[in-house]
């Protein structure tokens, strides 16, 4: 009647709810069901920012202007879908300055081939709209292109593409010198917008033509201070990401079954879920293996910020789980657990959540790099060991990005 009572009981449990019975004899432990149930949830906590990157240019001399002849150069990264802003002052005005058309610098062409050489045809002379041209006196119109005067005569812009670190060089060179419209040119600022996969955060950075001025830009056309325009940017600048569907394995024994660090990629499949964020080869590849008792995956699609996607898994008493997501804005990060769990483990797990570097594919900055697959790119190959990643791009901290909860 008890042997009865036990299986009936732990068959419940299987399709009710999971709980493990704890009060028995010895001579009755090996007759119950210590199975363990638990949900595990991979959050992205991400704070989106308009800007994945920005800066300041200005000239070498005391004032830091540009003088005609003079030249500055930025270097910055970017993807097929990104470009580039800049603004700076036309010295010699009330309230003029230069910027391309929005929503920046066109980077690639239409086969996604990054484009070089001169592009000055890209700039364009504004009119802020807040002060008299003649008089200087204070006025309130939108911000339009200045008439008459062709801004590419007067600066010359040139770009250079380094495509393993998708890493660009725009040179300014104020060519204004002899001209009807000589002038210096202000420090400056630039941003390249994040991308999120579909379209750029922001499409008109730092003004919008046709429409009043902000004060930020105002500093600048009016007076050449980047000051405002520069916190502002800090303000919304950061690296931001996309996570994969999340592998989760029940595995027994000591050794981690998706990876090692230190060693090399094994080709079970991590480095199609650090580069692509595909799980499937990796889940068939754990099938198929001794210790491992099963796989489970959280989510089918690309999880968002302020999204996030869980699974179920069952274990048995002494299993451990091993869990991984891409960092979708990289080459081919992931984040793991760095320590051994218990699969009996409850709460909040982002402090044993560790970001790895698969050794796989080369780096470029997060989110601004060509070969990401965040671009429909292919990282180019590298092989290296998995190892952690480095403070070589500003990457918000573990906690900022991804929050691991199991119930």
């Amino acid at each position: 009647m008890k042997k009865t009572f036990l299986k009936t009981t732990a068959f419940a449990a299987g399709i009710i709810t999971t709980f493990a019975l704890s009060s028995c004899s010895d001579s009755d432990s090996n007759m119950m069901d210590m199975s363990i149930q638990r949900t595990i949830t991979f959050e992205n906590v991400v704070s989106p920012k308009d800007f994945v990157e920005s800066g300041s240019f200005q000239g070498t001399g005391n004032p830091p202007i540009i003088m005609p002849g003079q030249s500055v150069s930025i270097k910055f990264s970017a993807g097929k879908a990104q470009a580039l802003m800049f603004a700076t002052m036309y010295g010699a005005s009330k309230d003029w300055f230069f910027a391309s058309k929005q929503p920046g610098i066109k980077l690639f062409d239409g086969n996604g081939n990054a484009i070089t050489g001169d592009v000055s045809s890209e700039v364009l002379l504004w009119d802020n709209g807040s002060k008299d041209d003649i008089t200087g006196q204070a006025e309130s119109k939108p911000i339009m292109q200045v008439p008459n005067v062709t801004a590419s005569q007067l600066m010359k812009l040139n770009l250079s593409y380094n495509d393993v670190t998708s890493e660009f060089t725009l040179t300014i060179t104020n060519t204004s010198g002899g001209t009807a419209n000589q002038t210096p040119f202000s420090p400056g600022v630039w941003a390249v917008s994040n991308y999120n996969g579909s379209q750029l955060l922001n499409t008109t950075p730092f003004f919008t033509p046709n429409a009043l001025s902000n004060p930020e830009i105002t500093d600048i056309a009016q007076g050449g201070d980047i000051t405002k325009m520069k916190m502002k940017l800090e303000a919304n600048t950061g690296i931001m990401t996309g996570l994969s569907p999340a592998l989760v394995v029940v595995y027994r024994g000591d050794k981690n079954p998706v990876y090692e660090l230190g060693k090399m990629d094994n080709g079970m499949g991590l480095k199609e879920i650090a580069q692509f964020g595909n799980v499937t080869k990796l889940q068939n590849s754990l099938k198929a293996l001794p210790n491992v008792k099963a796989v489970y995956i959280a989510g089918n699609a690309p999880v968002s910020p302020g999204n996030k996607v869980m699974t179920s898994f069952k274990a048995d008493q002494g299993d451990k789980i091993a869990y991984a997501t891409m960092f979708g804005f990289s080459n081919d990060w992931f984040y793991a657990n760095e320590q051994s769990l218990d699969a009996s483990v409850k709460g909040d797990l982002t402090s044993k959540t560790t970001l790895f570097d698969s050794g796989t594919g080369i780096d470029q900055y997060p989110g601004a790099g060509n070969h990401q697959a965040l671009f429909g790119g292919t990282p180019q190959v590298e092989s290296n060991a998995i190892s952690k990643v480095g403070t070589l791009f500003p990457v918000p901290a573990v906690q900022n990005v991804i929050k691991v909860t199991v119930n």
